[in-house]
């Protein structure tokens, strides 16, 4: 018998015929080599999904069809495995024969052929090799294990890291807010507060960035697929971006042509596509240059250019682009910053969607062009629905409003906020006081920070909603942004999620929506 821990470095015999298996177990015995007789090609099948590092077959074991299911099991080999087979055959005596033995051992894929009579001393040296070679393997399984690993870890990192960096740029970002509001029009320190509230945005889109390049790359993205019109994605990007071509001194223009461009895709990621692209073109094109957008349809495909005068890319650059974290050094001081993950990321969202990307430049100084191919669809896009532009603060009595945050410097400025827009505010900074708080006053609305110490937020929503059930509006308040994280907080009874840093018109509409 073989020890458990020992079961992947056995020999598995399969010898139908006479008394093969026992005069080639009691070889691989003498040299210490552990081995399982089977009985019958089921038996062998089971025993290598159980764990084995070579199989030893006589020919007669192969007959008739039963080496199909032996096909079948090392078809699903994991990735790192390929499980090596020795066959002891008799030399065919007809010409068919040896066709079929051939076809036979390259359907099994790893398969090593040996001729009878055989030399005790010529199969263990070929057992010996395989089981050289199945070692190989142990250790290639072992890395891809370490490897995995590291990527979950990795993906708890970044997933903690960017809670943590939230929590600060969520304050920064309040504070600013309430700087704002404090000061007259045209204060002089009005500019400099605009490049502050800037610059958070741009670290918050490179904290998302990164965890979306993590989770594309995994495979822990799901697209929210629809058929629509891709023009007006792409409208309203360039209209999102107009401030910092105005800042930047360039010139935008975009030719989208009179017909629809219909896409079935994601409408959220295709938008996320564009942003990166031509926020790119923006950041490496000097004043004074141009951006172009263009798009049509030809060969069922739609296809989205998007070319500028700028810096351009150097010719060894091109083919490597788009790999992760490998930038293309544009100019000597690197001012303009960048982790070099984006277009990482606009390639991988297009190839979940069926589509691809490319790039042209002429080189350093001469511009270049990106052209995204998505497939075109045959269904017609619904129309979108009216969207009426909310006021920027609530008409008539605002909701009373309890604010539970465990961070001092992010719940002071937001109730600051809050209570400048004319909410009712009171605040709790521990799960157990937003429970018990919640229960005497009876607010309107509760904005719950998921992180909280010994109770969590999830366990704050739970306990209220079966206290006060739909009475209560609950929005949580979160570093956390994955459609996991969103999942959660729906499931623990929240009706809208923010994540920080937040953005004060996007939390005016949340209450506004959940009020409505």
């Amino acid at each position: 018998m073989t020890d458990d821990a020992n079961i992947g470095e056995r020999v598995l015999i399969l010898a139908p015929a006479g008394r093969d298996a026992q005069l080639a177990a009691a070889t691989l015995r003498e040299a210490s080599i552990a081995s399982t007789v089977c009985d019958d090609m089921e038996m062998f099948c089971a025993e290598q999904i159980r764990g084995a590092a070579v199989g030893l077959l006589t020919q007669e074991a192969l007959a008739r069809d039963a080496h199909a299911s032996l096909a079948t099991t090392l078809g699903a080999q994991p990735l790192w495995s390929d499980f090596p087979l020795v066959v002891l055959a008799s030399r065919p005596t007809t010409p068919d024969g040896g066709v079929r033995l051939g076809r036979i051992a390259g359907e099994l894929g790893n398969v090593t052929m040996l001729d009878r009579p055989l030399h005790p001393e010529a199969l263990l040296s070929t057992i010996r090799a395989a089981l050289r070679a199945r070692a190989r393997q142990y250790q290639a399984r072992e890395l891809l294990s370490r490897l995995e690993q590291g990527v979950r870890e990795r993906d708890r990192f970044l997933a903690t890291l960017s809670h943590e960096l939230r929590n600060p740029l969520g304050a920064i970002r309040n504070a600013v807010h309430l700087v704002e509001r404090s000061i007259p029009p045209d204060s002089e320190i009005e500019r400099p507060l605009t490049i502050v509230d800037r610059q958070i945005r741009h670290l918050a889109k490179l904290i998302d960035d990164l965890l979306d390049v993590s989770r594309v790359t995994t495979g822990k993205v799901v697209l929210r697929r629809k058929s629509f019109d891709l023009r007006p994605v792409l409208q309203q990007t360039v209209v999102q971006l107009e401030p910092e071509v105005a800042r930047q001194r360039l010139e935008l223009s975009s030719s989208l042509g009179p017909r629809p461009l219909s896409v079935d895709a994601d409408p959220v990621r295709l938008e996320q596509i564009f942003t990166n692209l031509l926020a790119n073109a923006i950041k490496y094109t000097p004043a004074g240059g141009r951006i172009e957008v263009t798009a049509g349809a030809d060969d069922g495909e739609i296809w989205v250019r998007i070319a500028d005068t700028g810096v351009g890319i150097a010719p060894e650059m091109l083919a490597r682009i788009f790999d992760l974290f490998s930038q293309a050094d544009r100019s000597l001081d690197r001012s303009q910053g960048g982790m070099g993950i984006g277009l990482t990321l606009v390639r991988s969202l297009l190839e979940l969607h069926g589509g691809s990307v490319s790039v042209a430049s002429a080189g350093l100084g001469a511009g270049s062009a990106f052209t995204v191919r998505l497939p075109l669809s045959q269904a017609r896009e619904r129309p979108a629905p009216v969207v009426e532009r909310a006021a920027t603060h609530f008409a008539g009595v605002a909701p009373h409003v309890l604010l539970v945050e465990d961070s001092e410097d992010n719940r002071e400025m937001l109730q600051d906020l809050l209570e400048m827009d004319g909410f009712r505010v009171d605040v709790a900074a521990t799960g157990a006081e937003a429970v018990s708080q919640a229960l005497a006053l009876r607010p309107q609305i509760a904005i719950v920070d998921i992180g909280l110490p010994i109770m969590d937020g999830f366990e704050v929503a739970r306990r209220v909603r079966a206290a006060l059930g739909a009475s209560i509006s609950l929005v949580a308040l979160t570093g956390y942004g994955r459609a996991e994280d969103r999942r959660q907080t729906a499931e623990a009874g929240f009706d809208a999620h923010l994540t920080k840093p937040i953005d004060l018109k996007e939390l005016e509409a949340v209450l506004r929506q959940v009020r409505a």
